[in-house]
C-alpha cells in the first residue's frame, strides 16, 4: 500500500449521541454494501471546506438524525481515529452531546446516504458488550464508552483530558 502521505486524506467529524437511558445511537452500514457492509457507526460525517471538525460534526449529526447540536453543546472532542479504507487516510474526531429525544428524522439524508445507510438503533453499554456478532467502529466502542458516560452524565465533570486515539 502507498505510504500514508500519498493517500487523500479525509477529516470528519463523528458524535456520540447519548439518550437518556445511555444508549448512543449507531448507523448501520447496508449489509450488503461490499467494503464496509454491516458496520455500525456513529452519526457524522466529512468536513466541507474551511469547515471545523465540531461544526461538521453538529451538522451531520442534523443531516443523519434531525438531532440539533446548539452552539457549543457538543463535548469534547473525546476521541479520535485514523486509520486508512479504501485509499483513503481517515481522520476522524469524535465528540458527545446528550439528548432528551429518541427519534431519528432520515429526512436529511443525501442519496449517497441512503444508498449506504440501513438501520439505526440507541445501543446500551452491555449490549454493545454482548454484541459478538457485530462490527463496530471503532471496534473497542463498549471499552472507551464508560469514561464518556460518565462525564456527559448530568452533574459529570465534562471530558477534561486530551481526546483518546481510539485505533479502528
Amino acid at each position: 500500500m502507498a505510504p500514508s502521505a500519498l493517500l487523500p486524506v479525509r477529516a470528519s467529524g463523528r458524535v456520540l449521541l447519548i439518550d437518556p437511558a445511555d444508549r448512543v445511537l449507531l448507523l448501520q452500514i447496508r449489509p450488503d454494501d461490499p467494503d464496509a457492509g454491516g458496520v455500525w457507526l456513529t452519526p457524522g460525517g466529512g468536513l466541507e471546506r474551511g469547515e471545523e471538525s465540531a461544526a461538521a460534526a453538529a451538522r451531520e449529526l442534523t443531516e443523519e438524525t434531525g438531532h440539533v447540536a446548539p452552539h457549543g453543546a457538543l463535548m469534547g472532542p473525546v476521541w479520535t481515529r485514523h486509520h486508512r479504507f479504501l485509499g483513503t487516510d481517515l481522520r476522524e474526531t469524535y465528540f458527545a452531546l446528550r439528548t432528551d429525544r429518541v427519534e431519528v428524522d432520515r429526512a436529511g439524508w443525501t442519496a449517497l446516504e441512503r444508498a449506504q445507510l440501513g438501520e439505526h438503533r440507541w445501543w446500551s453499554l452491555p449490549e454493545l458488550r454482548t454484541a459478538t456478532d457485530q462490527r463496530f467502529a471503532p471496534r473497542r466502542i463498549a471499552v472507551l464508552l464508560p469514561a464518556v458516560l460518565a462525564a456527559i452524565r448530568p452533574g459529570g465533570a465534562g471530558w477534561t483530558i486530551p481526546p483518546i486515539e481510539v485505533g479502528v
